[in-house]
């Protein structure tokens, strides 16, 4: 079993805070065990199913572009981002942006929900963690 770190609050963050700005003296931190998804590539020979599973997921991280966009995600205020809002900071076109948003997709690695016109997108973090488990040699 793994961690889902999508779940936990970062530790330094004050979630429980009177009106006064002093933190009180509660447990802020919500853990969620869930099964890991992909073997470690060091802990024991994969199979093809894995091998493949893996490889899709890594893929998918091997472009700058791609890279951009997840940091973004990742740092995004809301924790989502309107596909719109790549163009600028990436330089690049929508349509190629929506390319490289459904290669992630594809992955695992992001999702997204139709709001009217547009896309917005959100990190899977299980996903990411899921591949990072999966080069751990432990």
């Amino acid at each position: 079993m793994g961690v889902d770190v999508s779940s936990m609050i970062h530790p330094f963050v004050f979630v429980n805070v009177t009106g006064k700005g002093m933190a009180k003296r509660t447990s802020a931190v919500k853990v969620q065990l869930v099964e890991q998804c992909c073997p470690s590539v060091l802990s024991a020979p994969l199979d093809a199913a894995e091998a493949a599973e893996l490889a899709t997921g890594f893929t998918a991280l091997s472009d700058p572009v791609r890279l951009r966009v997840l940091s973004m995600l990742a740092h995004a205020a809301n924790g989502e981002i309107c596909v719109c809002d790549f163009v600028v900071p990436l330089g690049k076109s929508q349509p190629n942006i929506s390319h490289h948003l459904k290669i992630l997709s594809d992955a695992g690695l992001v999702s997204g929900e139709r709001r009217g016109k547009w896309v917005w997108y959100s990190l899977n973090r299980g996903r990411l963690a899921a591949l990072r488990a999966a080069i751990d040699a432990r």
